[in-house]
């Protein structure tokens, strides 16, 4: 693909750009990424974070500031979001993901998690995109609703031409006529990425389809795909959450689901299909 200088691939190559983020790498290790779409109280935050770490999962994802469709939608809890997020770090020993929505915020943002994830609506956000490239930080860029695959590595160039070179894509759906699932989970970008790319891709069942009882097939449907890792929204009460009930995973769904992408994923690996399992 034409104009990537850092993204791209100089050769034809089946290397990957491995991201460290606290004891695993991302692109060589499997990721699997849990916890609520948003952070609504220690409580919450903490009780999600021991269950998912005890069911497998490597990182912790919580939103403190909440991008919504409706300005009248819970919005996050912002700073004292933050602030819970590395409790339930320093209690687990989770690495912390959660999105940043201001390039004003992005340098204090960065002091409480260990990635910092830029949401689809942002994707083109290229003041905040130059702004974590700056940072230095581990970030998440998530694929926009609308966007093609170039645009999208693009967007992952304006970071890495800032020097950071710590990227990490995520597919969680697009936009298309389809109406019966929330998004469109486009798994064929994954090989197609890893064709064009060097950098670590994973993928978001849960916004990618917007129904519980789908994430589990799209989920091992992305590991078969190539897959680095996985990103699941896991709620301790998914019936009372502030935010994307409807695909809210309970701990206990989670955990099968953990062993049983953990399984397929070490079953291609021992192929040479897909990378190191942890």
């Amino acid at each position: 693909m034409t104009g990537l200088k850092l993204a791209g691939r100089a050769i034809p190559s089946t290397q990957v750009t491995a991201v460290q983020v606290g004891n695993i790498r991302v692109g060589e290790d499997f990721a699997l990424i849990a916890g609520p779409c948003s952070v609504e109280s220690e409580k919450q935050t903490i009780s999600t974070a021991v269950m998912v770490k005890n069911a497998g999962a490597n990182m912790l994802r919580g939103g403190a500031f909440k991008p919504r469709t409706s300005p009248y939608d819970f919005q996050g809890l912002g700073l004292k979001g933050l602030k819970i997020l590395r409790q339930a770090r320093d209690e687990t020993g989770l690495p912390v993901v959660s999105e940043v929505i201001d390039a004003r915020d992005a340098g204090w943002v960065s002091e409480y998690v260990d990635v910092l994830q830029i949401g689809a609506r942002n994707m083109q956000n290229f003041a905040l995109l130059k702004e974590v490239g700056r940072l230095g930080k581990p970030v998440l860029l998530k694929r926009g609703m609308n966007s093609t695959m170039a645009e999208w590595l693009n967007c992952a160039e304006y970071i890495l031409s800032e020097g950071n070179r710590q990227v990490i894509l995520c597919e969680r759906g697009i936009r298309t006529a389809e109406t019966y699932t929330r998004n469109t989970l486009d798994l064929s970008i994954v090989p197609s990425v890893r064709e064009v790319s060097h950098l670590p891709v994973i993928v978001d069942p849960s916004h990618g389809t917007g129904r519980l009882s789908l994430i589990e097939p799209m989920s091992m449907a992305a590991v078969a795909a190539g897959a680095h890792g996985l990103m699941i929204e896991v709620h301790c009460n998914p019936e009372e959450a502030l935010c994307d009930r409807d695909q809210a995973m309970h701990p206990s769904d989670f955990a099968v689901l953990s062993e049983k992408v953990r399984n397929l994923n070490s079953y291609l690996r021992e192929r040479g299909g897909t990378c190191r399992d942890q």
